[in-house]
């Protein structure tokens, strides 16, 4: 799994999940975002009144309308083959939400191969 070697193309990669997220409410594509476990019982915590669906759609929002994606370098030991994490600090609800995530895929260059997994979701 290799990412671009540069910032730039990583946020690139990281838009265009979203925006394949998007479009697939038109096409039955598979999902480019899914949320772990855990994430999807910190999604019933604190947005309860909120789909999964809903969430992904205010997160391609977010982005599209030049929401920052703020990319970490991947410091904690069991984590450092993925080399980043990104998060993501969002209004819903008159509350700030973070989402922390990570992109996965085979080949950073097809759009159509790129998945981001929400691992933590959380009112900040």
């Amino acid at each position: 799994m290799n990412l671009p070697d540069d910032q730039e193309g990583r946020l690139r990669c990281y838009s265009n999940v979203l925006r394949n997220e998007a479009s697939r409410l038109v096409a039955r594509d598979p999902d480019y975002v899914v949320f772990k476990e855990r994430a999807q019982a910190e999604v019933q915590e604190c947005l309860a009144e909120y789909t999964l669906r809903q969430i992904c759609r205010i997160l391609h929002e977010y982005v599209e309308g030049g929401g920052r994606i703020d990319e970490q370098v991947e410091t904690r030991q069991e984590y450092l083959h993925r080399r980043f994490h990104y998060d993501l600090r969002v209004r819903i609800g008159g509350r700030y939400i973070y989402f922390e995530t990570v992109l996965d895929f085979e080949d950073a260059d097809d759009v159509d191969d790129l998945t981001i997994v929400v691992v933590r979701v959380k009112d900040v």
